[in-house]
């Protein structure tokens, strides 16, 4: 597995906790975890394999230091990369956009020559819709902190462990 590279967005901090969680389960040798705020696109070229991680705000809003780093994702030369998602929502309060700030990174890299890897079931969450679920899956990992943290670390470990068979 090559070099790995964890892009995160975090106005609570929550969203870094769980970046430094993935990176912990990946090993530390191996994976970075960066700050969108002071990344660019030349950062994103670096890895071969991406890690990206927002919040959602809102009713269904992008995490702001992610929504300015879409320009950077679209001006990337992501050829080759294979890329990963996680997000988090509360999918009791907001249950009509949980996770959607996952799902319009999906959407915008969709339109990029990567493989997007990592999609998770949808079992053991409650919520009406999201833009983070395509064909009956999540697109990534969704953590509810607010309402299932005590299942966060479950979560990482186990989606952690699929993705190592899904890198190089």
């Amino acid at each position: 597995m090559q070099n790995i590279g964890i892009f995160y967005g975090s106005s609570t901090g929550n969203t870094e906790a769980v970046a430094k969680k993935i990176q912990e389960e990946l090993g530390s040798d191996i994976a970075s975890s960066i700050d969108v705020v002071d990344a660019s696109a030349a950062d994103l070229e670096k890895f071969n394999n991406l890690i990206l991680g927002t919040s959602t705000w809102g009713i269904g809003d992008l995490q702001d230091d992610f929504e300015g780093f879409l320009a950077e994702i679209s001006s990337a030369n992501m050829d080759g990369k294979k890329v990963a998602l996680f997000g988090l929502g509360d999918q009791y309060s907001y249950s009509d956009s949980f996770v959607d700030g996952m799902g319009e990174l999906y959407e915008t890299l969709e339109e990029q020559n990567c493989e997007l890897v990592g999609e998770t079931s949808t079992d053991g969450y409650e919520y009406d819709a999201s833009r983070a679920e395509k064909d009956g899956k999540l697109v990534g990992l969704a953590i509810d902190i607010e309402n299932q943290d005590d299942q966060t670390a479950d979560r990482v470990a186990n989606w952690v462990a699929e993705l190592k068979n899904q890198f190089n």
